[in-house]
């Protein structure tokens, strides 16, 4: 019987603590931005609570029905028609959304922070609504072609367990569809989900951050002059601040660790196309995985990202935490004469 791969089975381990560890986070900043006021903006409240559902439909669906089942299911029910068909239109969709919801809310924080006469139409509850409900729509929009792409199948596979030769289903892309169809399908999702929105994204933050060193040195003149010490144009710059760190870290770690997917996906495009992504002897799929690995990351760290930058949300969820682990009477009536106090258990 031969061994498994070391990435075999560091991937056996790792998805499912990933799904462990993201699930319940993201369901508890999305309660805390829905039940408390985290001195967030009320249209970064909502990207921020639809960034936490997306990065949960994506944990659901690819993190723990596609990629944790298949490790322990000899045959996932995936693996046949209907689910065969629609499985893309899900798992995409899904992380179209995730994707694309931070990419508008880095334009919509960079549209309120260079303070453009826009901000007023753009920077609103309602106008973020739209936008959310708009994302999600097109992103199983742009999904549905890959109804067309993929079909069960019956096939041989060996069974490293048994040594014998098994007949399962596989999903696979049809023998009938054109190269052209699956390339131009491949690329599109590629650029639509990590050319495109890294351009977005570097682009914005370079420009925020430029807009930042000219505030900076608008603020040492005023200063020099005696006009920049006023306590509401100190509170003015400390929240701009917050907001563009709140930016930054969460457009620039989801940019850093979706990197090395993009650039492994490039190069399986171009250099590697028909190679079998299951053959470990080959270093690409090594690093392919490892990219993949850190790109769903991305996915489950969105609540301790909040926890690092802003101390708002650090004080809810610590209140959170500690009217959960002491629900006694005591806990219950200290937190509600707190102000910052979440649920009355």
């Amino acid at each position: 019987m031969d061994e498994e791969h070391w990435m075999v089975k560091l991937q056996k381990v790792f998805y499912p603590l990933l799904a462990v560890i993201g699930i319940p986070s993201n369901i508890v900043a999305f309660l805390i931005f829905w039940q408390r006021n985290c001195m967030v903006s009320k249209s970064s409240t909502y990207y921020l609570m639809a960034i936490s559902v997306a990065d949960t439909l994506v944990l659901l669906l690819i993190v723990i029905i596609e990629l944790v089942l298949r490790f322990h299911i000899l045959e996932p029910f995936w693996m046949r028609d209907p689910w065969c068909t629609i499985r893309d239109i899900l798992n995409y969709g899904a992380y179209n959304a995730s994707v694309w919801l931070v990419v508008t809310f880095t334009v919509e924080r960079f549209i309120a922070i260079s303070g453009f006469r826009l901000k007023a139409k753009l920077c609103t509850s309602r106008c973020a609504i739209m936008v959310i409900t708009l994302t999600f729509v097109l992103s199983y929009l742009l999904a549905i072609p890959y109804f067309w792409s993929n079909h069960s199948q019956m096939r041989q596979i060996y069974n490293n367990v048994t040594e014998t030769l098994e007949i399962r289903y596989v999903c696979i892309y049809k023998r009938k569809i054109s190269h052209f169809f699956v390339h131009g399908l491949v690329w599109f999702q590629t650029i639509l989900d990590y050319i495109i929105p890294f351009i977005i994204i570097f682009t914005l933050n370079g420009l925020t951050l430029r807009l930042i060193v000219r505030s900076n040195k608008v603020h040492h003149s005023s200063k020099v002059k005696g006009m920049g010490n006023s306590a509401s144009y100190l509170h003015f710059r400390a929240q701009k601040r917050k907001s563009v760190l709140l930016l930054i870290t969460i457009s620039m770690s989801f940019a850093l660790l979706c990197a090395t997917r993009l650039v492994t996906q490039l190069i399986l495009r171009i250099a590697y196309y028909d190679i079998d992504r299951a053959d470990y002897s080959q270093t690409i799929n090594v690093v392919a995985d490892i990219g993949s690995m850190l790109d769903l990351t991305n996915m489950a760290i969105n609540m301790y990202l909040y926890a690092c930058t802003q101390s708002k949300f650090r004080k809810e969820l610590l209140y959170c935490a500690n009217a959960m682990l002491c629900p006694c009477k005591r806990c219950k009536h200290m937190h509600a004469d707190s102000p910052t106090a979440i649920y009355q258990l």
